[in-house]
C-alpha cells in the first residue's frame, strides 16, 4: 500500500511538478509549498523575543499594544517578496498557512503571547475580496490559530470602505485616509478578551492602527499585533 501511494505521488509530481514558491525549484519528498533551503534562508527578525522591537516602536504614541511582532524582514527583490507575492496574487494560500504556523512556533517561545483569547485577521473590502477571491491575512491567521490552538474570528471586524495604498502618504494623510474604514458587527463578543490582530506586511502601520482603535473601542482587555513581515521605512 505504501509503495503504491509513493508511486502515485511520484507520477503526479512528474506530470505536475510541485515547485517552491520562494525559489521556483522542485520540492523534494516531505517538502510542501516552500523548500527547506528557502525556509532555512528566511530573514527572521526575532522581534517576538523583545518588548521594544522596531514594530512595537512604530506604534508608540499611536496604539496601546500589549505585544507587537513581525516574523520576517521585507525587502524588494528578495524571496520574502516572492513568497508574499505568491500568497497575495497567485492563489497560493497554503503559503500563508505554512508561514503562519511557523510564526506560531516562534510566538510559543514567549509567555507574553500565552493568554491570547482570539485571533482576528485584518479584513479586505468586499470589492477587493471578490476580485482576489480570498483574504491573504486570513490564511496567515489560520496557520497561527492552528499552531497556537486558538479560535479565529473572521466575522466581527469588517472593512466598510475601500482605500488606496498608504505607503507614499504622509502620516497625517494616512491617518485621515483610514478614518471610519473599519467597523465591528453587532454579533461581536470581544469585550474582555486579548485579541491578536494579524496582517501580512507592516509598512506604515496605518491599517493596523485603524483596526486596533476600532477593536479597543469594544472594550477588549488587551490588543497585540503580529505580521508575517516588516518593511523598514
Amino acid at each position: 500500500m505504501f509503495a503504491l501511494k509513493r508511486y502515485t505521488e511520484d507520477l503526479v509530481n512528474l506530470l505536475f511538478p510541485a515547485l517552491c514558491n520562494g525559489c521556483g525549484k522542485l520540492l523534494y519528498h516531505g517538502e510542501q509549498y516552500i523548500c527547506s533551503h528557502c525556509l532555512f534562508d528566511l530573514p527572521l527578525t526575532d522581534f517576538h523575543l523583545y518588548e521594544d522591537n522596531p514594530v512595537a516602536k512604530q506604534f508608540w504614541g499611536r496604539l496601546p499594544l500589549y505585544a507587537a511582532t513581525a516574523m520576517l524582514y521585507f525587502k524588494k527583490g528578495t524571496k520574502v517578496q516572492t513568497l508574499m507575492h505568491s500568497l497575495k496574487y497567485k492563489n497560493q494560500t497554503e503559503v500563508g498557512v505554512k508561514l503562519g504556523q511557523l510564526m506560531g512556533t516562534k510566538l510559543k517561545t514567549n509567555k507574553v503571547y500565552e493568554d491570547i483569547d482570539l485571533i482576528i485577521p485584518v479584513p479586505l473590502h468586499q470589492k477587493k475580496l471578490k476580485l482576489r477571491g480570498y483574504n491573504q491575512s486570513e490564511y496567515i491567521a489560520k496557520g497561527l490559530a492552528q499552531e497556537l490552538d486558538l479560535p479565529m474570528d473572521v466575522r466581527s471586524l469588517y472593512r466598510n470602505k475601500a482605500t488606496e495604498s498608504q505607503t507614499k502618504k504622509a502620516r497625517y494623510h494616512r491617518y485621515e485616509n483610514m478614518q471610519e474604514v473599519f467597523g465591528v458587527t453587532e454579533i461581536s463578543e470581544l469585550a474582555g478578551k486579548h485579541i491578536l490582530l494579524v496582517d501580512d506586511v507592516i509598512t506604515t502601520g496605518a491599517t493596523l492602527e485603524a483596526c486596533g482603535n476600532v477593536l479597543l473601542a469594544q472594550g477588549i482587555r488587551k490588543l497585540s499585533i503580529a505580521a508575517l513581515a516588516f518593511a523598514e521605512q
